[in-house]
């Protein structure tokens, strides 16, 4: 369970880092990094659609984050708190008492 979850979230931050990164800001993203592309390098409702996903991204980003958290702390076993092996060697009596 703690597997799937991690792998979500590995691939949901991937996801929203590329998708931020897509999305044309004051100083163009990285659509303009490649070849001067501009507004129209998605079309006209990639605005909208990265937006949207964007959101998605973050809301799964989140939820994913708290659910590690929760499974992770519910885990922690203190090292003092675990029973003793079965293997132990009991104290010896001195024969004179």
């Amino acid at each position: 369970m703690t597997n799937l979850i991690l792998g979500i979230h590995i691939v949901a931050s991937l996801l929203l880092i590329l998708i931020v990164l897509m999305q044309s800001a004051k100083g163009g993203g990285l659509g303009g990094a490649f070849g001067g592309v501009t507004e129209t390098a998605f079309g006209s409702r990639a605005g909208t659609f990265l937006t949207r996903f964007t959101t998605t991204m973050a809301i799964l980003f989140m939820i994913t984050s708290l659910t590690l958290a929760v499974l992770s702390s519910k885990k922690r076993v203190s090292v003092m708190e675990k029973e003793p092996a079965v293997g132990t060697i009991p104290e010896e009596v001195p024969a004179g008492k």
